[in-house]
């Protein structure tokens, strides 16, 4: 097969072209510590709105009328977040695809296409990061209709921003000519990945570059054949981890050996540099790559003096600040131009002007063996959460919160008791041979070996302290003999 350009007819249709959105949710986000974790990253995280980021791009696409069911892509060890959000917007995805580790945009867009041309060769999916702010919804509504209009002409199309500051750490695209249709899509011209200052100075004043936003909308054949032609290394990866995959409750994980084989590389560079069908809409759609804390600052809601401050957060003559606190009371005075972020067990203190720099300092952590890298005193689990309260010498305390419906596996310990008091809410315990209901303010204690699981058959979350004593509390002390999840470990 050949890749097509935009010049050429494109087969004949009595329908318009279904638009598949294909959400890529695979990011760490690591500029955004210590908020954002490798196991909880930033799209996952409610930072400039109600909903999560995740959650914001899935209701951008949300309208029937318009948009296909979504693919998710996402790493399988958000799998169960990625869910749980979906569920709380009551939306339904066509398929949520799991990478078994991270090969950049080409190799999961690659994989998203094959799997839609299985059942519609002729649709067009719209790729969008998982993780960006959009607040002109109407105007991003206008740039995808004149993108799917583009699309169905056979253009591989980006969408381009207007910028608004010489960014250094966004791409830029150059603008070409128009194509012949009227509706200021333009050919590009060629890509520029992250700039220095003054050439980026140079483009926002010319009129003639854009920011790169991550977003494009292809039709999948063309997309394929753009693969077959520039990357085939890339579509014969996608196309063996699809093959060696296979359905998990509600996802499909991905071939691990296949897609780790996969080059990692951008959709920008395995396609768009090289493809001659490359075009672009210019668009102003209050587009925000929320990539560091700076950014944040950006679009945060800011008092007289500057600050955006979110959480239990003082200020005194303090200027140009970002200040977020998840726990206790923080309180700035007399500074200016800090990014200062307090969660349960880190700090972070950054001038914001080195914003870009916080992955620095994950890099020392990982170095260092540290877990504030990895997740948070909370962590989540497909039943609901758990916190560390305290820990001693032979015993912690942990709170477990269970969603209605959730159940933890079926397993036993062989080095720790547990004690469970329920706060809220109404627990089944198995204990051994035993099922019992427990109300607020009654407990049961497990034995050192004893298989025992904990349910909650309510109508609200269920919340437990829970009560661990014994020689050795890690995690990894458990065996599971049934898990509703599919979790073996």
């Amino acid at each position: 097969m050949h890749e097509h350009s935009d010049s050429e007819e494109s087969p004949p249709a009595d329908r318009a072209a279904t638009v598949v959105p294909v959400v890529l949710s695979g990011g760490s986000g690591t500029r955004l510590w210590p908020l954002s974790r490798e196991l909880y990253p930033k799209q996952l995280l409610a930072l400039c709105s109600d909903g999560t980021m995740f959650q914001d791009t899935v209701r951008r696409v949300a309208d029937p009328a318009r948009f296909a069911a979504p693919v998710i892509v996402c790493n399988r060890e958000h799998r169960f977040l990625i869910a749980e959000q979906l569920r709380a917007l009551g939306l339904a995805p066509r398929a949520i695809m799991l990478e078994p580790c991270g090969r950049n945009t080409a190799p999961a867009c690659a994989a998203a296409a094959l799997a839609v041309a299985q059942d519609d060769p002729d649709a067009q999916i719209l790729v969008l990061p998982a993780d960006h702010v959009i607040t002109d919804l109407a105007a991003f509504d206008r740039a995808i209709a004149t993108g799917t209009a583009a699309a169905a002409a056979g253009c591989l199309v980006t969408f381009g921003i207007t910028p608004t500051a010489p960014e250094t750490g966004y791409g830029y695209i150059a603008l070409g000519p128009p194509l012949e249709r009227g509706d200021g899509v333009c050919r590009v011209a060629s890509f520029t990945e992250k700039p220095s200052r003054e050439v980026a100075a140079s483009y926002c004043a010319d009129g003639d570059h854009l920011w790169n936003s991550g977003m494009f909308l292809f039709p999948v054949r063309r997309l394929i054949e753009a693969f077959e032609a520039h990357a085939p290394a890339v579509l014969a990866a996608a196309q063996a981890a699809l093959d060696q995959g296979h359905a998990d409750l509600d996802f499909f994980r991905l071939g691990d050996a296949a897609f780790e084989a996969a080059p990692s590389i951008s959709i920008d560079y395995a396609v768009m540099e090289h493809t001659t069908a490359a075009a672009v809409v210019p668009c102003d759609l209050g587009w925000t790559d929320v990539g560091t804390w700076a950014a944040l600052w950006q679009v945060g809601d800011k008092d007289d003096a500057g600050n955006v401050a979110i959480g239990d957060v003082v200020t005194e003559a303090a200027r140009n600040c970002y200040i977020r606190s998840e726990t206790h009371l923080t309180a700035a005075l007399g500074v200016e131009d800090l990014v200062i972020v307090v969660t349960d067990d880190a700090t972070l203190v950054a001038h914001r002007a080195r914003a870009q720099e916080v992955k620095t300092v994950v890099e020392r952590l990982r170095a260092d063996g540290r877990t504030e890298l990895l997740t948070h005193r909370r962590v989540h689990r497909p039943w609901g959460s758990y916190e560390g309260l305290l820990v001693g010498d032979r015993f912690q305390v942990k709170r477990l919160a269970v969603h209605p419906g959730g159940r933890l596996s079926l397993q036993r310990h062989y080095h720790r008791a547990e004690h469970w008091v329920v706060v809220k809410g109404t627990a089944l315990v198995t204990s051994g041979d035993t099922q019992l209901l427990l109300y607020e303010n009654q407990s049961h204690y497990i034995p050192v070996g004893t298989i025992h699981r904990l349910e909650n058959p309510g109508k609200v979350t269920l919340e437990i302290v829970e009560v661990q004593s014994g020689a050795y509390l890690g995690e990894d002390d458990i065996e599971r003999f049934e898990d509703a999840y599919g979790r073996k470990t």
